[in-house]
């Protein structure tokens, strides 16, 4: 059975920072690339960053670059995400996904390329 489950959300102050992890099981971790995406109250699920299958490679959006960190453990099949610098307007639900891959296939953006979802974990930025 397939599964990612995310954990490290909370309430943290503008500035502050969070790590969040996301375990997987079930499949193959270490060829699969990993993601995070966002969804905050009324909008759409966005991309926030990932890594390659090769964990040589990370890809962040334009709002997090300089603050937010992917990282992968293909021994644990956990992959995380540090934020700092966290504003308001990183409230979120935050997901992991993952993407079954070959090692030459780009990292995608897209909500509809990665095939496994975690539950999602709250994060709330006090201003």
């Amino acid at each position: 059975q397939v599964q990612l489950v995310e954990s490290g959300g909370g309430l943290v102050q503008a500035g502050g920072s969070l790590r969040l992890s996301c375990a997987a099981s079930g499949f193959q971790f270490s060829r699969c690339a990993m993601a995070w995406f966002r969804q905050a109250p009324g909008k759409e699920r966005e991309f926030v960053g990932a890594i390659s299958r090769s964990r040589a490679s990370t890809y962040y959006t334009d709002s997090v670059k300089g603050r937010f960190t992917i990282s992968a453990d293909n021994d644990k099949k956990t992959v995380y995400l540090q934020m700092s610098g966290l504003k308001a307007e990183d409230t979120a639900v935050y997901y992991c996904a993952a993407r079954p891959t070959i090692l030459t296939t780009p990292m995608s953006t897209e909500v509809s390329d990665y095939a496994y979802w975690g539950q999602g974990t709250q994060v709330t930025v006090s201003s």
